[in-house]
This record gives structure tokens, sequence and C-alpha cells, in this order.
């Protein structure tokens, strides 16, 4: 794709507008599968060396830098898949329009986008559906959480309210309340 032969002069010179759109999405292309590859690189070695450790409560588990940098590894994610292939499949299109946007004045082209958005689309309902199942479950995970907390902060009312008599309330007391 980038190595790709244009014509830039004679009679079938790809128009400006459609090279630079061209020269734009391959650049984009190129340089979000690159800095998704370093991330992933980088990070690769911490992930291989934490995950000899067992459990995941481990203090050397929690200070890894995978753990600590969670949200590089996502960002590496997003961009190798989501932005990536969908700046693959938009180079697809362009790439069609400059080698063959003077045959038959452009109709070739034209197929070959329409033969592209019904993969586009589906594309896009996917992203969207997978994205809508990841935050539904991290909210279902984070309303478990908060109601696993709430529970225990009643438990520790309670057992406030009932040891206000006492004159020492332990540690032991939460526990045996």
């Amino acid at each position: 794709m980038v190595e790709m032969e244009v014509e830039t002069k004679g009679e079938n010179k790809v128009p400006f507008p459609l090279l630079l759109l061209f020269i734009i999405v391959t650049t984009l292309l190129v340089s979000v599968h690159m800095l998704a590859l370093m991330i992933s690189t980088c990070i690769l070695p911490h992930i291989e060396a934490v995950a000899s450790l067992h459990d995941g409560e481990s203090p050397i588990y929690r200070e890894s830098p995978h753990e600590k940098m969670k949200h590089y590894t996502s960002i590496a994610w997003t961009f190798s898949t989501v932005v990536g292939i969908f700046l693959f499949l938009l180079e697809l299109a362009i790439i069609v329009w400059v080698k063959f946007w003077h045959i038959d004045n452009g109709w070739v082209a034209i197929a070959s986008s329409i033969m592209l958005i019904p993969v586009i689309c589906a594309f896009v309902f996917f992203a969207f559906h997978f994205y809508r199942q990841l935050v539904a479950y991290k909210f279902e995970k984070t309303e478990k959480v908060l109601h696993e907390l709430e529970v225990l902060a009643e438990q520790i009312h309670d057992c406030d309210y009932n040891n206000t008599n006492s004159e020492i309330v332990t540690k032991n007391d939460y526990t045996n309340c």
C-alpha cells in the first residue's frame, strides 16, 4: 500500500485531493499500528514476568508496571483493533479510487466502495455492540462492589451502635458482630 505506484502525470493523473487523502490515511494507518506495536512490545516482558505469579494478590503483582500502565494497554488495543481496522478499510477504498478512478468514469471505484459499505457497517455495529457489553459488565461489577461496601458499612454502623456502651471497641469487635 505504501509503495503503490501512483500516476502523477499524463491523462490518468490522480487528482490532488484524492492523493492527499491517500497520503494522510496511509500515514495514520502505519502510525497507529506502530504506536500500538511499541506499547505492546514494551509491556509484554512485564506481563510475562508477572504471569509467573499465580495469585493476583501479591504486592509484586500490584506494583508491576503492566498493572500500573493498564490504560496504555487499552489504548494499544483500541488503536490496533478499532482505529487500525477502520483505517485499513478506509485505505482499501481509497486505494481502489487512486488506482481505478479514471476507468469507466469511476464506476469501478464506485462499485468497490458500494461493496465495502456493508463491511464497514458490520464493523461499526460489532465494535459498538462489543463496547456496550464491556461497559455493561464493568457497570455491573462496580455496582456489586458498591453493594458489598454498603453492607459492610451497615455492619460497622450496627457494631458501633451496639458497642456504644463498651469502653473500648477493638478490631475483633467488628468481626464478631
